[in-house]
């Protein structure tokens, strides 16, 4: 008689499998952490190609994680990698047997013979390592969009920057050693002394960038002027001599203006052609081959114009974080601080107290995205009311303090003509027609400085002085530009004919008169 199993077993069975089927295992790739350990303890070669890919972390066993730690010190201290020299960190280490032990170690050696497809085999650990990440916070995510007290703009922005690590492969330990941080600091003292040039990203201005070695990456710049002083004109001065002369790629967020107002004021400093021809179209037919032959570098410069109105602090470092990963942003600038909104639970709060949240904002932004943020800054009225010479100070950073403490660098421009002050009040008694002061207030990590430029209001730029003399022609070491008589004036413009811009009235909501471009 045929025996019948029992339903309860087979039931039993049945639901086992079932729940096995349901049950999640986070990605992984043991198998592939096996052979690359493997390779890179019988294969120099191997240890060479993968030692930057990986760390430590990106291993799912922890015994892989512990035999990874003992290869990358050996690795540091210039130390053969192999079997006997793993085995001897790891006693060094006390993790010898919670790594498993040496036979354990003598087991992954067996299971390759050559660092053939090392890389990617390491490549597919680190995807699953990203995989893992992301359900990690992914969680995280669900758990505080559950939270009633969360903020939602918050939420938002802790949830692009993790994600944006990962993006960039820079997933971040929550500290260092300072072994760690030594050598990170020699190497990069190293690179700068190989290098020729600046540390940092050029100004074009040859006194401002002896002074700071080039903006620094991670650092905070703040360039505040009363209205009408050519804050715009020296970023965009700026701008164009990082795009257009050295190929770095700049993000400019406008607030005030528009981008094709933007990039006319660029089209008029490049080509040398006045705002009211460019305005009107009513160009000769030599200034229309001036302007097709000269706007062919700005054309193919990396400058990326970003003009929405009223930008909160959380959408510009998305757009940010976007415009660095698509297109490797190296500079950021924005134009200017205070038409900027807090968003988020700051919105309609105090006043001072959004300011200090974009200030601080800004700084983070810069860290996070290792590059330098220039922003401009309304300086207050107690500049006007002053006698003398209204040179601008520290304490006139309008509506907060905050901005004084975040940034790495706060500056000025002071064009003394524009307050009808004709000779500089110094010992050279030297005439203030036609120039600006570019004035280091605070400086971080450098000293401080004032340093003299000259300004082209009928083009809305700043040069080096020493590009110029004081008749507002260009030096004959300018051959090409001194030959073409659009680069050349008699007269420089009035105060009145400079160049204006919406800050001209701090009453006005709409801002200044749309007639003048600049």
């Amino acid at each position: 008689m045929e025996k019948v199993q029992p339903q309860t077993s087979r039931k039993t069975r049945s639901s086992q499998v079932i729940s096995l089927e349901k049950g999640k295992l986070p990605p992984q790739a043991i198998d592939l952490e096996e052979v690359v350990l493997g390779a890179m303890m019988i294969d120099k070669k191997g240890v060479d190609e993968v030692i930057d890919i990986l760390s430590a972390d990106v291993f799912y066993k922890q015994q892989h994680q512990l035999i990874f730690e003992a290869i990358h010190l050996l690795f540091e201290n210039s130390e053969p990698v192999d079997l006997l020299t793993v085995a001897s960190q790891l006693k060094k280490n006390a993790t010898l047997e919670a790594a498993g032990g040496e036979f354990y170690l003598v087991q992954l050696t067996q299971k390759v013979s050559s660092s053939a497809h090392i890389e990617f085999h390491a490549r597919i650990i680190l995807q699953k390592y990203i995989q893992r990440s992301l359900i990690k916070i992914s969680n995280e995510i669900i758990e505080e969009s559950y939270d009633e007290t969360t903020d939602v703009f918050d939420l938002l922005d802790t949830a692009e920057s993790k994600l944006y690590e990962i993006t960039q492969g820079n997933i971040k330990r929550s500290s260092e050693t300072a072994q760690q941080l030594v050598i990170q600091a020699k190497k990069k003292i190293q690179e700068i002394a190989n290098r020729e040039g600046l540390s940092g990203i050029p100004s074009g201005f040859d006194k401002v960038d002896k002074l700071t070695s080039g903006w620094q990456p991670s650092d905070l710049i703040i360039i505040a002027a009363r209205p009408g002083m050519g804050k715009t004109a020296l970023t965009l001065s700026m701008a164009r001599n990082v795009a257009v002369e050295h190929n770095i790629p700049v993000a400019f967020f406008s607030l005030e203006m528009s981008s094709v107002q933007l990039i006319t004021r660029l089209i008029s400093s490049e080509t040398g052609l006045s705002s009211e021809k460019l305005r009107t179209g009513n160009l000769e037919k030599h200034e229309w081959e001036q302007l097709n032959v000269k706007v062919n570098g700005l054309e193919k410069a990396p400058l990326f114009i970003d003009d929405t109105p009223s930008l909160s602090i959380f959408d510009l470092r998305a757009k940010a974080r976007r415009l660095s990963s698509q297109h490797g942003i190296k500079l950021i600038m924005i134009d200017y601080l205070q038409l900027m909104t807090a968003g988020g639970s700051q919105k309609g709060g105090n006043r001072e107290q959004e300011i200090s949240t974009i200030s601080r904002n800004l700084k983070a932004l810069a860290k996070e995205l290792n590059v330098p943020v220039i922003a401009l800054s309304q300086l207050s009225r107690a500049v006007e009311t002053r006698g003398g010479s209204k040179r601008p100070l520290l304490s006139d950073l309008r509506e907060s303090g905050a901005i004084e403490q975040d940034a790495d660098i706060v500056s000025f421009i002071y064009r003394p003509e524009y307050y009808k002050i004709e000779e500089w009040d110094d010992e050279e008694r030297s005439p203030t027609e036609g120039q600006g002061e570019f004035i280091v207030a605070k400086h971080r990590n450098g000293g401080l400085d004032e340093i003299r430029l000259k300004f082209v209001g009928h083009l809305g730029r700043f040069e080096n002085l020493e590009t110029f003399d004081y008749t507002g022609e260009f030096h004959s070491s300018m051959n090409a530009a001194a030959n073409d008589d659009t680069f050349k004036t008699d007269k420089l413009p009035s105060p009145d004919e400079a160049f204006g811009s919406s800050m001209n009235n701090d009453l006005s909501p709409e801002g200044g008169d749309d007639d003048v471009p600049f």
